[in-house]
């Protein structure tokens, strides 16, 4: 309980800087880009034209691409789960006179968030590449299932989580720009890239959140990054699912789509941690407990014992064929 209150009584601490940490790291509505500002416009006498063009670029992308691409676009669809959880966590009310600067930035975080998953239902359902209603299905059971991130109600441990998976996303966004362009798909490059931009803002806020916290409470905050990193930081999807399918199921074969491709790998993952001890500065904070003193010397070492273990990794090569990826037998 002592523990919990700690928490409770930092968050309280740090509440009044939310609103400078959103001027920071957000984006008003009327400046920041929507998803038709890259998809044809409806409204258009050249819409048809446009949507033909686009189903054309389309073309060049191989399976493995697709399947990240999808995969990636259901996570990011998952988003009610999300805020859900986050304004669930202690220290963050949404309610009356308790309504603090916590549940504005979650509310504000999820708008961002939001455009992400619109922009990429809208370009796969134009592309024709893809079984919608496939992927529909595992949207509805990946929000229908939720997800545990192994955080509790712990603010500690979700601002370690939203740290970490928020640089995830941006690497794997980015990546998958990176492809696309080179296959000579300009616009879903020009997409993807942005949306990796949104991500690494909010990479840099969840990590300024855990900058603050070390501050007011160092032993509590490397405990508690040490325990996200023993029990290992999950993927949102990681219970994704086909039709038919039971929870978590698909998320393994999805992995190995994206190791495959390149787009996330086992070291990007070390890589992250790396970043984090880094600018964490973890070997210069002061006034630790023994016990926290232990964390950090495991945390301190863990990128190179992950790293003894990725270099024996290995992965299956292409073998299981994902219904959303079927259309037609296009691909």
């Amino acid at each position: 309980m002592a523990t919990k209150n700690i928490r409770l009584e930092v968050m309280r601490a740090i509440e009044p800087q939310v609103t400078g940490f959103m001027n920071d790291f957000l984006i008003p509505v009327e400046d920041i880009w929507q998803p038709t500002d890259f998809l044809p416009d409806s409204q258009s006498d050249g819409f048809l034209e446009e949507v033909k063009e686009l189903r054309g670029e389309s073309q060049e992308l191989g399976y493995d691409f697709w399947v990240t691409m999808v995969a990636d676009t259901i996570t990011e669809e998952a988003l009610p789960t999300y805020e859900s959880w986050l304004m669930d966590v202690e220290g963050i009310d949404q309610h009356a006179e308790n309504k603090n600067g916590w549940s504005k930035w979650v509310r504000a975080w999820t708008a961002e968030e939001n455009r992400h998953g619109d922009v990429l239902n809208k370009y796969l359902y134009l592309s024709g590449r893809v079984n919608m209603r496939e992927i529909e299905m595992t949207t509805q059971h990946l929000i229908s299932d939720g997800f545990d991130i192994g955080t509790d109600r712990d603010p500690y441990k979700n601002f370690v989580y939203t740290s970490f998976q928020e640089l995830a996303t941006n690497i794997s966004h980015k990546r998958v720009g990176q492809m696309a362009k080179k296959k000579g798909n300009a616009l879903l490059g020009k997409m993807c890239t942005i949306i990796a931009g949104d991500e690494m803002r909010h990479h840099l806020a969840y990590r300024e959140f855990v900058k603050t916290i070390f501050g007011e409470d160092p032993s509590g905050m490397m405990l508690a990054f040490a325990d996200m990193m023993k029990k290992k930081i999950v993927m949102p999807a990681h219970f994704l699912r086909e039709s038919g399918g039971s929870a978590g199921t698909a998320f393994e074969n999805f992995s190995n789509c994206a190791q495959r491709l390149g787009v996330y790998t086992a070291m990007d993952y070390i890589d992250i941690l790396k970043k984090l001890n880094a600018y964490w500065q973890l070997d210069a904070v002061r006034a630790l407990n023994d016990e926290a003193q232990k964390a950090r010397d495991y945390l301190l070492k863990l990128p190179e014992r992950l790293e003894r273990i990725a270099t024996r990794m290995q992965f299956p090569e292409d073998t299981y064929r994902f219904k959303w990826v079927e259309a037609n037998g296009m691909l």
